[in-house]
């Protein structure tokens, strides 16, 4: 176990110490990544892949759809809603995606802005430790605060390694190839997941923007999160705990997160919540998974 720990302290350290310029590319998360401090880009699976990391997709073999909808309150009311089919069971992974985004700040209407995404994503793995993925996008944004709108397509690419069974690593270039556009900018995350054992896990990613104007200076967006899954008597149902904390450079702000779920053969609900310290921000979300066929990734395909 030691050399395990050892290396995911040093994943950890490079992490947060990274230099960069950078912030969120998007405010799309689910409930389940919000929960972790957005810290899943080494295991993001399922709708999460498309958002974090496409090549997440592969790790699993399932049919799964999702979907979920999130409001966060504070300078703005601000409502998020996604549906997302997604098929591991193939050769190549795939995702099909819709996302809706809508901004008011709290003092007035006028300021609104309201953005469309749809997309998909493709991922495959190789060995069982190597997994590499794409997504892509079309978004039509809108402003009435006196942002330019934007319509355009972008890509991202993602890689994750599993170096052993308990340890993995992500990176993730977000927009790398896209439309000039504020909202969408070039990114670059990281990330690392360690499982200790099987029902616990504990992981921690960096955000970091690669365009931008000079003066908006050095700026990092990075987190870390822990799970804890509790089986049911029966071995039919499970539930995840999750807890985070999250740093965003760009503002100057910390926010504290958390979540729970249930999990069963046929669905999943999952519970997000995140918290502004010293500031009103926060944020809500739920979400709904329904299940089809599902095989352990090593199981001969059909």
């Amino acid at each position: 176990m030691k050399p395990v720990l050892t290396l995911a302290l040093a994943a950890l350290t490079a992490l947060i110490a990274a230099q960069a310029h950078a912030d969120s590319p998007s405010d799309y998360l689910g409930p389940r990544e919000l929960a972790l401090g957005e810290s899943s880009r080494a295991s993001s699976i399922g709708a999460s892949a498309t958002t974090m990391n496409p090549a997440g997709l592969a790790l699993t073999r399932e049919l799964v759809g999702e979907a979920f909808y999130g409001y966060r309150s504070g300078a703005s009311d601000s409502h998020l809603a996604s549906i997302a089919a997604c098929d591991s069971t193939v050769p190549v992974a795939g995702c099909l995606y819709y996302r809706y985004f809508r901004d008011t700040p709290a003092e007035g209407a006028s300021d609104r802005r309201r953005a469309h995404e749809f997309g998909s994503t493709v991922a495959r793995g190789f060995g069982g430790r190597i997994f590499v993925g794409v997504t892509s996008r079309y978004f039509d944004y809108s402003s009435r605060s006196g942002n330019p709108d934007d319509k355009g397509f972008g890509v991202d690419g993602g890689l994750l390694l599993r170096v052993m069974d308990a340890v993995s690593l992500g990176v993730v270039g977000h927009n790398l190839v896209s439309a000039s556009s504020t909202q969408y900018r070039r990114s670059v995350g990281a990330g690392v997941t360690v499982r200790p054992f099987r029902a616990f896990s504990l992981s921690a990613d960096g955000l970091w923007r690669i365009e931008g104007d000079d003066d908006e200076g050095s700026k990092s967006r990075y987190g870390g999160g822990a799970e804890y899954f509790i089986s049911g008597a029966n071995g039919q149902a499970g539930y995840p705990l999750r807890a985070g904390v999250m740093r965003d450079v760009t503002a100057d702000v910390t926010y504290v997160s958390g979540g729970l779920g249930v999990v069963t053969e046929l669905l999943g609900l999952d519970v997000g919540a995140r918290k502004e310290l010293d500031g009103d921000g926060l944020a809500i979300l739920v979400s709904l998974r329904l299940f089809g066929p599902r095989f352990a990734p090593d199981q001969r395909r059909p």
